[in-house]
């Protein structure tokens, strides 16, 4: 198949090239830059399984807040896969500043797919646009929703949700065959130096910059499992029409300091839950900490069986795909 990747130098992007490349799919991957493509290329290489899939990767400079070019890029191929979207560390200024590009990009990607006569659709959302007021009690399935403009809500869930949602209003109108595929928190190693905010995380606990974990319970999900289920529901299209949930279990991030901390003795790494309160007034000087302050106290948890069952997913352990991303990160010198 012939496979058209939005914002192909993102992470998890970088894994669904690598595997696509693997299965002997072409594809074709928007960047804002071309010289992305090298970067892209120089990440995937070591692990294709015949140097010559190479030759089957190419690139297209577009840009998800402009209009031009992204119908005539599209023509030709069986599938757009749509995994672009922002995701920061910290919260933003204003939340239109991830909402307009992630709803936007999405109805471009999605409207210059119909346009170009692209029938197939993978989306990749987030549990974000799931899990967010589900009861502490029960597990997430792809049956929830997350309510954007409940108390409390934060834009990136806001902006997940709503450019979901834009997603399968688009879908119906024009008949796409849309998949949505819904990560929680991507770990599992990074195929080079440039990583989003999930790595980051672990780039962060292993760094030793802070003395103490938040008090959360995060959904976590190895990146190549995440890349697995966007050619599996690719290459079933029995899959159109439904979300999956991508998620191997949950762990507080003191678990997570734990486990890193008995693989690696010598670093400091906090292994303590940090008070509630402490979170909060810590919030007040640093972007990045105030972002997680919603999310004190709570244990995210979402269901993987569909995905299971309809997709063929035996997950990854989530402390395995933790332990990986920091060894990758280790590896490359990067903390």
């Amino acid at each position: 198949m012939k496979l058209f990747i939005t914002g192909a130098s993102g992470f998890i992007a970088k894994h669904i090239v690598l595997q696509a490349l693997n299965a002997g799919h072409s594809v074709t991957g928007s960047v804002r830059s071309l010289t992305r493509g090298d970067e892209i290329r120089e990440a995937v290489a070591p692990h294709l399984t015949d140097a010559d899939a190479l030759a089957n990767l190419s690139f297209m400079a577009l840009d998800l807040t402009q209009d031009a070019g992204w119908r005539a890029a599209l023509q030709g191929h069986d599938a757009l896969l749509h995994t672009a979207s922002p995701f920061p560390m910290g919260q933003p200024k204003s939340a239109d500043d991830l909402i307009i590009p992630a709803r936007d990009g999405t109805r471009r990607a999605l409207t210059a797919a119909a346009d170009a006569g692209v029938n197939r659709v993978i989306l990749t959302s987030s549990c974000a646009a799931i899990w967010e007021q589900v009861p502490a009690d029960r597990e997430a399935t792809e049956e929830d929703w997350t309510d954007p403009d409940a108390p409390g809500v934060g834009a990136y869930v806001q902006s997940k949700t709503l450019a979901e949602r834009l997603a399968w209003e688009i879908a119906r109108d024009t008949d796409l065959a849309l998949t949505a595929i819904n990560p929680s928190m991507v770990m599992g190693p990074p195929l080079d130096r440039h990583f989003g905010a999930s790595a980051g995380i672990v780039r962060r606990l292993l760094s030793g910059k802070d003395a103490v974990n938040i008090d959360t319970g995060m959904g976590s999900v190895d990146v190549r499992d995440v890349a697995r289920m966007h050619l599996a529901a690719v290459a079933d299209p029995s899959t159109a029409g439904e979300r999956f949930i991508a998620n191997s279990g949950t762990m507080s991030f003191t678990d997570w300091g734990l486990a890193l901390k008995a693989a690696y003795p010598d670093r400091r790494i906090a292994t303590k839950t940090a008070p509630q309160w402490m979170i909060r007034a810590m919030g007040l000087f640093s972007s990045e900490i105030r972002a997680a302050v919603p999310l004190l106290g709570r244990q995210f948890r979402a269901s993987h069986a569909k995905a299971e069952a309809r997709l063929g997913i035996t997950f990854v352990p989530p402390t395995e795909a933790l332990l990986s991303c920091a060894a990758a990160l280790i590896d490359m010198g990067d903390v």
